[in-house]
Formats: C-alpha cells, sequence, structure tokens
C-alpha cells in the first residue's frame, strides 16, 4: 500500500492559500499549514497585521484539523529582500520585492524548511499558476545541482518543468513566479491553477471560512503591507532634496524629498502646480526629477530596454533564442499589463536586449521583465538600462532636419574663378 503523500501547504491567512490547503486534504494528502513572518513592525495604525494573518491561518487549519505551524524569516527578510529594496531606490531604480520574496524566501528558505525539516514529499501555494506537471509527477521529483554556467552540457538529459499561465488571466500570478528556481518548482503544488478567483470564494464560503473572506486583497510591499510610500521610505532612506526639471525646456518646477520616493510615470504632485505633470526620469548624481506635462508625454514612452543575466524557468534559455540569438515572444513589466509582442537578442553574459513592437509608457530599471511564449511564463531578468525615448528621439530627429536645411556656410577666403 502506497504511503499517503505530505504537503505542507503555505498559509497567509487569506483566502487563496486557505483552499489551496482544503483542496490538497480532499485529495487525501496529509497536509500541514505552516504560516511565514518576513516582518516585525507594526504598520500606520499601530496595529501588527502578521499577528492578525496568523489567527486567521491557525483558524482555518483548525478548521481541517490539520497541523499548524509557525516560522519567522524576519532576518532573511530583510538582508535578502529589504536591503536589496533600499539599495535599488538609492541607485534611482523601483524594485519589485514581491518577485524577489518569492525567489529569496518563498521558494529557498520556506521550500527546504518545507522539504528538508519537515519531510514533506511536496510544498504547495495559493499562487494561480500551473506547471507542466500532474501532482503525482512532483512527488516523485529529487534534488538535482543546478547548473554553474550559463549553458548546460549539451549531451545532459534534462527534463525541466514549465510554468503556465493560471485558468483564471486576470488573476494569473506566473508574473510573480518569474524568478523562482527549477528545483523548487518541481516540488511544488499549485491547488487553485485551474480556478478562477470567484469560484475559490465559492469554495471559501461554503467551507465556513467567513473571517478570510471578510479580508482585504493583500496590497502594497510584499509582507509589509500598505503605507503611505514617502512617509515610509523615508524612516530608512535619508532626505536627498532636489528639483523637479521640466523635460521639454530644463526649468525647475518645484521641489522634493529625494528621487528615491518617485518612480517613472507617477503623478508627480508639485507645489503651487495646477496642471498634472509626470515623472519622466531620474539624475541620481544631481537629485533632478525630469517631469513632463500630460500622462502620455512622449518622453514616457519607449520601445528598447536591457536586463542583467536573465533567470529562465528551464535553467538555459530556449533552443531558438540559443541557435539564433535571437527570438520573438511576448513581454509585460506589470502584472496585469497587456502582453506586447517584442524581439528579444542574446547577449554572450546571459542578459538580453528587448525590443518592443511598438513604445510602451513608463519602462522602469529595477523592474522585470517577465516572458511568455503562448500562456507559459519563460522567466525574467531585472531591467537595467532603456533606450531612449519617444521624445528624445523626435528631437533628436529635428535638429537632424534643421542641420540638413540649413544654409552651407560661404567660403570667402578664396579668390572667385575667373
Amino acid at each position: 500500500m502506497q504511503a499517503v503523500r505530505h504537503v505542507v501547504c503555505a498559509m497567509s491567512g487569506g483566502v487563496d492559500s486557505s483552499v489551496a490547503a482544503l483542496l490538497l486534504k480532499r485529495r487525501g494528502y496529509r497536509v500541514t499549514g505552516v504560516f511565514m513572518r518576513n516582518w516585525d513592525s507594526l504598520d500606520e495604525h499601530g496595529v501588527c497585521t502578521s499577528e492578525k494573518d496568523c489567527e486567521d491561518a491557525y483558524k482555518v487549519c483548525h478548521m481541517l484539523d490539520i497541523p499548524f505551524h509557525h516560522v519567522s524569516y524576519v532576518k532573511e527578510y530583510w538582508h535578502e529582500v529589504f536591503s536589496n529594496l533600499l539599495k535599488e531606490y538609492e541607485k534611482g531604480r523601483t524594485p519589485n520585492p514581491d518577485i524577489l520574496c518569492n525567489k529569496h524566501i518563498k521558494f529557498n528558505y520556506f521550500f527546504q524548511y518545507a522539504i528538508g525539516s519537515l519531510g514533506a514529499d511536496a510544498m504547495a501555494t495559493g499562487h494561480y499558476a500551473r506547471t507542466s506537471q500532474e501532482d503525482e509527477e512532483a512527488f516523485q521529483q529529487r534534488p538535482t545541482p543546478r547548473p554553474q554556467t550559463l549553458f548546460r552540457n549539451r549531451f545532459e538529459i534534462r527534463n525541466p518543468v514549465r510554468l503556465h499561465q493560471g485558468a483564471d488571466c486576470f488573476k494569473d500570478q506566473t508574473f510573480f513566479l518569474s524568478q523562482i528556481p527549477q528545483d523548487a518548482l518541481k516540488r511544488t503544488l499549485f491547488p487553485l491553477g485551474e480556478l478562477t478567483k470567484d469560484f475559490v470564494k465559492k469554495i471559501a464560503a461554503e467551507a465556513g471560512f467567513k473571517h478570510v473572506l471578510k479580508r482585504k486583497e493583500s496590497m502594497g510591499i510584499c509582507f509589509i503591507g500598505e503605507r503611505h510610500f514617502e512617509k515610509f521610505i523615508l524612516e530608512y532612506l535619508d532626505p536627498h532634496p532636489g528639483n523637479f526639471v521640466s523635460v521639454e525646456d530644463g526649468k525647475i518646477m518645484g521641489t522634493h524629498k529625494g528621487w528615491f520616493t518617485f518612480t517613472l510615470g507617477q503623478r508627480a504632485r508639485i507645489g503651487g502646480q495646477r496642471d498634472a505633470w509626470f515623472v519622466v526620469d531620474k539624475d541620481i548624481t544631481t537629485g533632478d526629477v525630469f517631469v513632463a506635462p500630460t500622462t502620455n508625454h512622449p518622453a514616457l514612452f519607449r520601445d528598447t530596454l536591457r536586463t542583467d543575466r536573465f533567470h529562465w524557468i528551464a535553467e538555459e534559455p530556449p533552443a531558438e533564442l540559443i541557435k539564433n540569438k535571437m527570438m520573438e515572444c511576448n513581454f509585460r513589466f506589470l502584472h496585469q499589463m497587456p502582453l506586447e509582442p517584442c524581439t528579444v537578442t542574446l547577449n554572450m553574459d546571459g542578459s538580453v536586449w528587448v525590443t518592443l513592437a511598438k513604445p510602451v509608457r513608463a519602462l522602469t530599471p529595477g523592474q522585470f521583465a517577465v516572458f511568455y511564449k503562448g500562456d507559459e511564463c519563460l522567466g525574467s531578468g531585472k531591467i537595467i538600462r532603456l533606450g531612449p525615448s519617444m521624445y528624445t528621439l523626435h528631437q533628436g530627429q529635428e535638429r537632424m532636419k534643421v542641420a540638413e536645411t540649413a544654409p552651407a556656410k560661404t567660403d570667402h577666403s578664396s579668390k572667385p574663378a575667373r
């Protein structure tokens, strides 16, 4: 008789992870619920939200009659995610802590705890995502060493697990999973992958999970929650006052407390200015934040970017990209933005250049470029460089026209021919 499979489910206290645990138990698995505490301070209202989350998670486990554990990764979160976040802001970038949290905490430390310390056959989360394998295949996976080089030995037999979008396209969370390692993906179940959010809520209601249905959807910085961003970030970074500068004529429009309190594309609330101005660029050497009038100013649109070394879910680039050094696929850098067609060029160091079929608004260094082929999420890379904006290109074209139409200077030094 086959032993009952043991699955450790990450419990957040929310409806998604609660229903994930319920579905796993209904499938006949031995389920253990584990709550992660990754942040240790009060919110702006003096409430420790993680305590309430932990209480809600415990309540669900009690209702399901499954063991409940509580682990703390406060130190690891600070060193691997939050410190990185602060450094990125100081460099003028806008990081994505949700992607980093999944990579470093949930699918690394938590995964090792579930498989190693608790002896689970697999881990499960409440993400809306799917993989290319059946649950039983996940239980049969064994850890394999990660490749140390950019490309694997071409004679090595590989069978990577693919990451696919969830059935609920609006709730699909593969964007946030685009940096997770292959060894963790191989042993992870996503019980909600085939379901819609509405159906998950229906299951929760029928199961009597009233306390989790009342909760708001989690927003804001991963595990930290909703905050007044400027006030929050200035608790950790010293103010660096600078000027708002018009990208069109160089005029100083106002002052700010630090370039790191702004991200590209957001509205810049400038004192004394009635009209809306939007952040289009930042210069951390001068502290200037460049702004433009109107939300669709050409200075906000670009069609090229470069990433750092790209993380491929399958551990190496697609065969088409290796062979041709170029590939067509779809791109997004925000969770719910429409997928945009692009051409990817592979560099020798594993980074990629991305050329978009049409300019996209507010491409942002520090965010992640995530690629898709069909419904498969291929992986992601951090955006570290942007191409010129449409405004810059237009200015260059205008200068060239002026230069071409300007009358040639007459040389009066030589005598006219007789």
